[in-house]
């Protein structure tokens, strides 16, 4: 997921030219661009037939450029995400803002906002002058997380198996065979989003948003690509996206021993 610059080959999130700003950022309004001119005539028509209806386009004014800034920072944390878990950007390597942007085909400075907030996540750390260098984590580090992990869900999930009836753990099926789908063809990235979205929607059923929003961000945390080599890892992957569907069954028939059993056997590998 070449020490102070982007990997040669990997795959670009974007194209050059994806993006259709101006120079300096500033997005080309549609009737600027070649072909699309409304003459100042029938604008001025336009404008007296909406302030007839009552409408009034100076109080529509176009998107700031800070929220257009942040929809592409929004892709470039997606994508970088992506790569770390992919093992696209290797632990321990240093990228700078400017590669990366140009691997992008965008500015380094929604790369540099991205990689800010990544380093907040505990993803990478800042390395003045050079970029951003991937977090290496260990196993005892993951053990640590999952350790954590396991305390918050296991009380919560056994609560949850006592009070919530069946039909609304069915509706939660398909995220957990999302999981199967995504390590059956060994898609790191894809299996890594799916499997946050199965356990935040069974924590989600508690009502408690705080809890939530940690326990995802400890699980983001977790799911930092291991040095098993790919047949090795897609066997993890299925063994873990297997305890999902049979947690599901497990909650449906609000068997609180296999719940518990399960819950922390799915927590001592990296993934779960």
């Amino acid at each position: 997921m070449e020490q102070g610059s982007a990997r040669e080959g990997a795959r670009p999130a974007y194209a050059p030219g994806a993006f259709p700003y101006a120079p300096g950022g500033a997005r080309v309004p549609e009737d600027r661009l070649p072909g699309n001119r409304v003459p100042e005539q029938a604008r001025g028509r336009q404008g007296e037939e909406e302030q007839a209806r009552g409408e009034h386009t100076h109080s529509e004014p176009p998107a700031p450029r800070t929220v257009r800034r942040h929809s592409v920072r929004g892709q470039i944390l997606d994508a970088l995400r992506a790569a770390l878990v992919d093992g696209e950007l290797v632990p321990g390597q240093v990228y700078s803002a400017p590669a990366l942007g140009a691997r992008f085909g965008v500015s380094a400075t929604p790369v540099r906002e991205a990689m800010q907030r990544l380093a907040v996540e505990g993803a990478v750390e800042v390395v003045p002058n050079r970029g951003f260098r991937v977090t290496e984590r260990g196993p005892r580090e993951l053990a640590e997380l999952a350790e954590v992990r396991a305390l918050i869900e296991v009380p919560v999930m056994l609560g949850l198996a006592r009070t919530v009836p069946a039909q609304r753990w069915s509706v939660l099926r398909p995220l957990a065979e999302a999981t199967v789908a995504a390590a059956a063809v060994g898609d790191l990235a894809a299996y890594a989003e799916s499997d946050r979205a199965f356990h935040r929607a069974v924590l989600t059923l508690s009502g408690n948003e705080q809890l939530v929003t940690i326990a995802d961000e400890l699980h983001r945390r977790s799911q930092w690509p291991l040095v098993a080599g790919p047949a090795a890892r897609r066997a993890e992957l299925l063994a873990d996206a297997a305890e999902h569907t049979a947690l599901l069954d497990a909650l449906i028939a609000q068997d609180l021993t296999v719940v518990q059993a399960l819950v922390r056997e799915h927590f001592t590998g990296a993934d779960g």
